[in-house]
């Protein structure tokens, strides 16, 4: 049976989607198998603790159940390039593989590279790649290439997450992260644009203002790596700068992705959202707002990790918005395809194991 026009733009607005769901293991029944079938689903995002239910389980058991999750989530997606499977394994604080569940503990950021050597530190992260690659996870979104301005940044320089103060260290050390990733066929994110170490405040909370507080040289480790051909993705922060916006935060404005990130950087790439359920989008947009100003400012795949509360239809509901969004004129069509083709293009990557990029 020929598809409708209307199917398939259904169809490519679920490659926009990047979704959180819980359970150790899925069966045909559930949600995400059947967007991963039906609706195209572009990827799905682990957790190892469950937000909405504050418990302290989620998607990670074990590394054998972990592994057996991921078979079942690539099986359901039948024929074609095989969906994102990601999770934020950054190392230190941030790691959802954790010592508990049997996976070996991840120095942070700021520890691999107090150690001085960014040949270290690609060695030390080839081990945690390399438990990537068992469980079956395909992207990591990271590694966090914010530089450490503000020591006490909640959310960053706090937590130390941050590689260094200094944007040349933080770019030479962010580089042997993704090389230690590519080496062994992993895709990388660099996270948060155009920079969130600069914040005093936390953007999973709310608001958050850089105009103040940001400069210029928290772009060096994006450019410095775009350049180099090291980004494979690049993660928005929910961060405002009226230098750039007056109106909107990074992540709903186009004078900073298309602007500032594609045009000003070059980078062609896919570029994520950070969880559009945080503060600093939630409680400022409706959701509906929300994904219409995303993706028209450039964001192609958005992460619904369904952390703040629970929606097992979040997919559905997103690609219906999203084609009710082009029949209203509200958001072109074409954007549309400029973002499925690109989710599509990171896709066939995954195979490519053992090269760098070419």
């Amino acid at each position: 049976m020929t598809r409708s026009p209307l199917q398939d733009l259904r169809r490519r607005a679920g490659l926009l989607v990047m979704r959180g769901f819980r359970g150790f293991c899925v069966d045909h029944d559930d949600a995400v198998v059947t967007d991963l079938h039906k609706c195209s689903l572009g990827g799905v995002v682990l957790f190892d603790t469950d937000g909405p239910s504050g418990s302290s389980q989620r998607n990670v058991q074990s590394p054998q159940q972990l592994r057996a999750l991921t078979d079942s989530l690539r099986a359901a997606a039948g024929d074609g390039p095989t969906p994102l499977i990601a999770i934020d394994q950054e190392g230190g604080l941030v790691a959802r593989l954790k010592e508990r569940h049997g996976f070996p503990p991840v120095a942070s950021a700021r520890e691999l590279a107090a150690r001085g050597d960014p040949e270290v530190t690609e060695a030390a992260v080839g081990a945690l790649t390399q438990t990537l690659v068992a469980a079956g996870i395909n992207l990591n979104l990271a590694p966090v290439v914010d530089v450490d301005v503000l020591g006490n940044n909640p959310i960053i320089g706090d937590r130390g997450r941050s590689f260094s103060s200094d944007p040349e260290e933080v770019a030479a050390h962010a580089g042997a992260f993704i090389r230690a990733h590519r080496d062994r066929g992993v895709l990388t994110c660099l996270k948060h644009f155009p920079g969130h170490g600069s914040s005093r405040d936390d953007s999973h909370a709310g608001f958050t203002d850089v105009t103040m507080t940001w400069s210029r040289d928290e772009l060096i480790p994006f450019r410095r790596l775009v350049e180099e051909g090291l980004a494979d993705a690049v993660m928005t922060a929910h961060v405002f700068n009226a230098a750039f916006d007056d109106t909107y935060p990074a992540t709903l404005s186009p004078a900073v992705i298309g602007g500032l990130l594609r045009d000003e950087l070059g980078f062609d790439g896919v570029v994520i959202s950070d969880d559009m359920g945080m503060g600093a989008i939630s409680k400022q947009y409706g959701f509906d707002e929300a994904v219409a100003r995303c993706l028209g400012a450039g964001v192609d795949l958005l992460i619904l990790a369904n952390q703040t509360t629970y929606e097992d239809d979040v997919t559905e509901r997103t690609a219906d918005l999203i084609v009710d969004l082009v029949a209203a004129g509200r958001l072109e069509e074409r954007r549309v395809d400029e973002a499925a083709e690109r989710v599509l293009r990171l896709r066939t990557r995954i195979c490519m194991k053992g090269k760098r990029d070419e």
